[in-house]
């Protein structure tokens, strides 16, 4: 029989989608074929960002009473990149449980812009997943944008705004925006902070509540369609999922829609022509590979109703509860839940591999 693979998911995080994490952690948790992995869950404490080993029933990180568990372990990155793996305490002595790769289940800011990703790269352990840059870059949308429209990819006119703002200025560029239109901070998910401004008087209460969230904000046109995503898997070699399509009652996507589809409702595969499916699926490869992106990520657009597409935002480690649109793409696809978990995680050791070369020299009980 083949060696098992030593995998930790790390969950949790400190953002303002801790709880999305947990619930995403377990979907994956979940469905990993644990024939071929040993599996190691690790989670972020959402105030003070321990990082805890936590090796007991995974219901209770769903329900968020995993860290006060007797059974977690506080564990470290190393300073050593010879180690591959991360260190913990057990009888009183320092010791190393050896890894072979990283699969970050962490939404938002601190696990989905690079944050974390970076602290790996630097101890030297595999990331399963999109790297430093490509998750920098995705996380920030005046960036992700300026990029893809390079490539030739349609994007939604804007504005960036910094404190201190002049205000007139601000009318001044929303007015030739035109309202609605939508206020976001730069660098967020799960659409915290973002507001659609009917007009004019609402905009410095939008701007102030981005600001809660970012540094940076941006004023971008609204774009009148339909919000439609594509889900991609590897990183030479693509798999894509099947395009969706959300259907909204009103207003936009927000974070309740997003994790309860209510009164939204998500249409996958998207009710279109397979040829206007197929230039989805073609325009989210593009904005993949222009961003760098490797691993898995699902590709935000809007087709409008004379068919051009919009790029909106990639999320580069986007969510895998029953709701998620990420894993529902693929299912559309022919791919189950545990096919789209596993396919990532081989691929992604695969190419870790090829990065990082041999494995860890320590066993995985072995004294540091």
């Amino acid at each position: 029989m083949l060696e098992k693979k030593k995998i930790a998911v790390l969950f949790g995080g400190c953002s303002t989608e801790y709880e999305v994490s947990l619930q995403s952690a377990y979907g994956v948790i979940t469905h990993v074929d644990r024939d071929r992995y040993e599996l190691y869950t690790i989670g972020l404490v959402k105030d003070s960002g321990q990082w805890l080993w936590y090796p007991g029933d995974p219901d209770r990180i769903a329900q968020d009473t995993w860290a006060k568990s007797p059974e977690c372990i506080p564990v470290w990155l190393p300073t050593d990149r010879g180690v591959q793996g991360i260190y913990y305490q057990k009888d009183g002595r320092m010791q190393v449980l050896c890894l072979d790769g990283v699969f970050p289940i962490l939404h938002g800011k601190n696990g989905e812009d690079g944050t974390v990703q970076g602290a790996l790269s630097l101890a030297g352990i595999p990331v399963i997943g999109c790297g430093v840059l490509s998750s920098a870059l995705c996380i920030d949308k005046e960036m992700a944008h300026q990029m893809a429209k390079q490539q030739g990819v349609l994007v939604p006119a804007s504005r960036v705004v910094r404190k201190p703002y002049d205000t007139l200025q601000v009318w001044t560029d929303a007015k030739k925006l035109g309202y609605p239109l939508f206020v976001k901070p730069v660098r967020s998910g799960s659409s915290f902070g973002i507001t659609m401004v009917q007009q004019e008087e609402e905009l410095i209460p939008a701007l102030e509540r981005a600001f809660l969230y970012d540094t940076m904000v941006i004023m971008e046109e609204q774009i009148d369609g339909r919000e439609v995503g594509c889900a991609i898997i590897g990183t030479d070699d693509l798999l894509l999922g099947e395009p969706d399509e959300i259907e909204l009652s009103e207003g936009f996507f927000d974070y309740t829609e997003k994790y309860t589809l209510k009164p939204s409702s998500i249409h996958v595969p998207a009710r279109f022509s397979p040829e206007i499916s197929a230039r989805i699926r073609k325009t989210a490869e593009t904005i993949y590979r222009t961003l760098g992106c490797s691993g898995f990520a699902r590709v935000d657009m809007f087709l409008t109703k004379d068919g051009k597409i919009y790029f909106n935002e990639v999320n580069t480690i986007p969510g895998f509860t029953p709701h998620s649109r990420f894993p529902n793409m693929m299912k559309a696809a022919g791919y189950s839940f545990d096919d789209i978990v596993n396919r990532i995680l081989e691929d992604g050791i695969c190419m870790k591999k090829e990065e990082h070369g041999s494995s860890c020299p320590y066993s995985t009980w072995s004294i540091m």
